[in-house]
């Protein structure tokens, strides 16, 4: 495989350097790419989707003509973050959601960053995710949201930013063990020569922090998976973590209510729940308080909830905290509650909902990113440099009538990691998302799953606009491979011959 093609074209690339050499810690896996010719690397590559083909690794497109789930994309050239950014991703994750769960805390309580004037209350008054239901309320062990998925970008100068938080149902996680199974029987020799961090103890953490949501007096506490159904997009997901766990896979008809305690039906009658990893919107889960047309819900299930007889991950009404409304001031409730600067910075953010902000956006939309506050998968967004005139028309409409639900961000060159695209390398666009599991402890999953927008030129990576994934490999700085520290010294003495 030949490199000397290769351009960064002026990104920050996770693997190169800007003079087109690779970064010291790349070096063991392009020492090992470099041996492969091209064919070898693209049936290798065929192998991998086979695999991903095999193993039912899909995820559904709402709308989609065909009807059918489709294999996500794999890009079989990794991520590789070194331990020294690693440290400081994992420390800024912990605090930021530490300040996100003393943010929910408090909104459903006292409501004392309200009163202190710290945000503004009408963002909280005027977000869909807030759920008045649960006003007064306090979840098991005063945890809300229990999984976390926070979008990190990089831009050019290599500062990661988070992007937006992602804490009523974030997916992909699945996705990156089985990239990490997939990859490791794919380049088995680079895994021997580098310190890179495991990622499949996830299940067993996440196991973990669903049963310490459970009563001490329970001994073995019952978790189950509560899916909304095979049509669901990311069902593959659920099922995979019901099964890495051990424990059951149930739909809403599954369980059921009785005297405030849920249950689930068996061929041996009903067997009590503890604990349920929700991954159904807060509006079907129950048709007695939210929508009364739910058919995948439970009815009886808040009663059970609010009266301690059962756990819920995430909470309900947690998604108040995923408004990207609620983002931009997420530097101000890390300062409020903890009293600290935000380790990692957010993208700076126009709100539309304040006059002035709205009236800088719809001046300068060719200059911004434009996005609906509650919206997700690429949808409801303007990239404003790469839109047409029309459709900045259309969407400047859009916000001047519903300023509320619109945000803005300037656009950042995300960092590109190399792709092979039609037999050789391309810089693609990246960002990352890590998954953080609060229990007992925070637990950081290391590495988390890296999107790849495939597409030419785009900034989108969600897989359901065109996007896909690759392994994110997180060296570890507690153990030293011998060849990574000979590759490292091969480069270094290249260099100065050079």
């Amino acid at each position: 495989m030949n490199f000397s093609d290769y351009k960064t074209e002026g990104f920050f690339d996770e693997l190169f350097l800007p003079d087109g050499k690779p970064r010291p810690e790349a070096m063991p896996l392009f020492k090992r790419l470099k041996e492969l010719t091209t064919d070898e690397l693209a049936l290798r590559e065929k192998a991998a989707e086979l695999a991903f083909f095999l193993m039912g690794i899909t995820f559904a497109v709402y709308g989609n003509e065909a009807g059918k789930d489709k294999i996500i994309p794999f890009d079989i050239i990794p991520r590789i973050v070194p331990a020294s950014d690693w440290e400081k991703l994992e420390r800024g994750l912990k605090q930021r959601v530490e300040a996100l769960n003393c943010f929910l805390n408090d909104i459903y309580g006292e409501q004392k960053i309200l009163r202190d004037k710290a945000i503004p209350e009408s963002l909280i008054r005027t977000c869909p995710a807030f759920r008045k239901e649960c006003m007064g309320f306090t979840p098991p062990r005063k945890i809300w949201a229990h999984i976390s998925g926070t979008d990190l970008v990089r831009d050019t100068d290599g500062t990661f930013y988070v992007l937006e938080d992602n804490m009523r149902s974030p997916s992909g996680v699945s996705y990156v063990i089985k990239n990490r199974e997939i990859l490791k029987q794919t380049f088995p020799n680079v895994f021997g020569m580098s310190p890179i961090r495991p990622v499949d103890e996830y299940a067993s953490k996440l196991r973990a922090a669903l049963e310490y949501l459970a009563p001490d007096s329970i001994a073995s506490p019952n978790a189950v998976v509560l899916t909304p159904g095979i049509y669901n997009s990311a069902y593959f997901e659920h099922s995979f973590l019901a099964q890495q766990m051990g424990v059951s896979l149930v739909e809403g008809p599954d369980l059921v209510v009785k005297d405030s305690k849920v249950y689930s039906r068996s061929t041996k009658g009903l067997v009590p729940v503890d604990v349920i990893y929700r991954r159904i919107d807060d509006d079907f889960l129950d048709p007695l308080v939210f929508r009364k047309d739910s058919c995948i819900g439970i009815p009886g299930l808040m009663d059970a909830y609010h009266k301690g007889n059962v756990a819920i991950a995430n909470a309900p009404g947690c998604g108040v905290a995923d408004d990207k409304a609620i983002y931009a001031y997420v530097p101000e409730i890390i300062h409020y509650y903890l009293g600290e600067d935000a380790i990692i910075p957010i993208v700076p953010t126009f709100v539309c909902e304040d006059p002035k902000d709205c009236a800088h956006v719809v001046a300068n939309l060719d200059k911004m990113v434009v996005k609906a506050a509650n919206e997700s998968g690429g949808y409801g967004m303007l990239v404003g440099p790469h839109a047409s005139k029309k459709q900045r028309e259309e969407f400047k409409l859009k916000v001047l009538a519903n300023p509320r639900n619109y945000i803005a961000q300037p656009m950042i060159s995300l960092s590109r990691v190399p792709s092979m695209i039609d037999g050789h390398l391309e810089g693609r666009h990246v960002d990352l998302r890590p998954y953080i599991v609060q229990g007992k402890e925070t637990y950081v999953l290391p590495g988390g799953l890296t999107r790849v927008a495939l597409r030419k030129g785009s900034i989108v990576v969600n897989s359901s606009q065109g996007g896909g994934v690759k392994d994110t490999w997180v060296l570890s700085e507690s153990e030293v491979a011998p060849e990574l520290g000979q590759a490292v010294r091969e480069w270094q003495q290249q260099q100065q011959q050079q």
